[in-house]
């Protein structure tokens, strides 16, 4: 099926899973809010992410600053080499990148539709000039060139000045990784696409020290755990593709770099790195800070900077990957039924809780019901509507199961519990509701 995005945007805002940022002010370009339904799934994203990686013997975890030194960011090269070529249109003010012309379209109202290009043959384009992609601030009343530090661009420099720390505190040997989710900031000139190109966004990166010479072996291992990561989780096998960056297209620092991509509506686009960084980073601060941040080898008793093997994932790309994966309409008895088929443990919500009617004490046995399910799993009480369009409301937000209690249920203290995906029913004992919960939504 082919997913609209529009009807994924339309969909995000109506459920309460993505806001535009300072709507009532008109929006701010570039910047979403998650809400009450979002920030469940995003959480859910990033704990399966840290999970993943912390629970390893050979990573550990960290939460660096933002706000870092000036020279960290002169060390890892972004405040020389961190830029884009930019134009801007003499009329309208627009601004666009210079090797994105071919995409762009015009910003003035009164050319709709027209294509950037266009205005550039027009002559309406200033000379293109670089444009470097970090905020600027300042630290301390006084804005001057001593006080600037930056938003930081990315979560992987805040791992590397901390390797030793790390090192050190937590006695790990050669290889190992230290993991980290955080926001990062970049003045993208153009975002678009809805969340797949922000200016404030989530990484969930993982920088994996290896001994020099065994580092090819480590990036083929994790370019396919990171695959495997994703279809774990339900992501579609035949939406994913690996892209290795031709050898002429690497990153200064890089040995070699694949990006893993799915297929959206609009295309296919990265939504994980994996990059052999070589002993780029650590040399550069080992020089830059004048603190050898050297691994000591006790067995061989030698001494070197370790080779990087980088994942990297946006936490917001992969929110709106799931969420366009797990989109499907279907007709049921003559009628669309739009579902969000995420993975059970990805899934916001795990279970919704119905009285079938509001009378003969059903409400309060499925009251008492969601009352006890609450405490080990995310669960939402609807007692408004006919029964049909209850289930539709969990389908059309990824609620795995729906527990209803009906005339049976007072008689025999049996409930039916509705599947998601099959639609199929099933009774069970009240007293079985958490162990078959359990089941299905902790072990799959």
């Amino acid at each position: 099926m082919k997913v609209n995005l529009d009807k994924i945007v339309s969909l995000s805002k109506r459920r309460g899973f993505v806001f535009q940022s300072s709507e009532i002010y008109g929006g701010l370009n570039g910047c979403w809010d998650y809400g009450p339904l979002g920030v469940e799934l995003l959480n859910n994203i990033k704990r399966e992410w840290w999970q993943t990686m912390t629970l390893r013997e050979d990573i550990e975890g960290i939460d660096a600053a933002i706000l870092m030194h000036a020279k960290v960011w002169e060390a890892s090269g972004h405040v020389a080499n961190f830029t884009d070529p930019m134009v801007d249109c003499k009329e309208c003010k627009a601004r666009f990148r210079a090797d994105q012309l071919e995409d762009a379209m015009c910003g003035n109202p009164a050319y709709k539709g027209r294509s950037a290009i266009k205005c550039m043959e027009d002559g309406k384009f200033t000379e293109p000039r670089q444009f470097n992609l970090m905020f600027k601030t300042f630290v301390g009343p006084v804005e001057e060139d001593a006080a600037v530090v930056y938003l930081r661009p990315e979560t992987a420099q805040g791992i590397f000045v901390n390797f030793l720390n790390v090192l050190n505190c937590s006695r790990q040997k050669i290889p190992f990784g230290i993991a980290q989710i955080g926001k990062a900031f970049r003045n993208e000139i153009n975002t678009k696409n809805f969340l797949f190109r922000t200016r404030e966004f989530e990484q969930m990166e993982m920088q994996y020290f290896v001994r020099p010479g065994e580092d090819m072996k480590w990036f083929e291992y994790w370019k396919e755990e990171r695959m495997k990561w994703f279809i774990e989780l339900g992501l579609k096998k035949e939406k994913l593709q690996f892209s290795p960056h031709p050898e002429d297209k690497l990153a200064h620092y890089a040995r070699a770099a694949v990006d893993i991509e799915y297929e959206f509506p609009f295309g296919w686009g990265e939504i994980e790195g994996v990059h052999n960084r070589t002993d780029f980073d650590l040399t550069q601060h080992s020089n830059y800070s004048s603190k050898m941040l050297e691994y000591y080898d006790d067995e061989t008793k030698e001494k070197y900077i370790p080779f990087i093997i980088e994942t990297s994932a946006g936490a917001s790309r992969s929110f709106m990957t799931f969420l366009i994966d797990a989109y499907h309409e279907e007709e049921v008895r003559g009628e669309k039924r739009v579902v969000l088929k995420f993975h059970p443990k990805l899934a916001p919500i795990k279970v919704g809780v119905f009285p079938l009617v509001n009378r003969d004490g059903m409400p309060e046995i499925a009251r008492n019901i969601f009352e006890d399910l609450r405490k080990y799993f995310r669960s939402f009480y609807d007692d408004k509507g006919a029964i049909g369009r209850r289930y539709r409301r969990q389908d059309e937000v990824g609620t795995p199961y729906c527990i209803t209690v009906d005339s049976q249920t007072l008689e025999d203290q049996t409930v039916t519990i509705r599947e998601r995906d099959s639609m199929e029913q099933i009774r069970i004992h009240m007293d079985n509701i958490k162990v078959f919960l359990n089941e299905r939504l902790n072990n799959q």
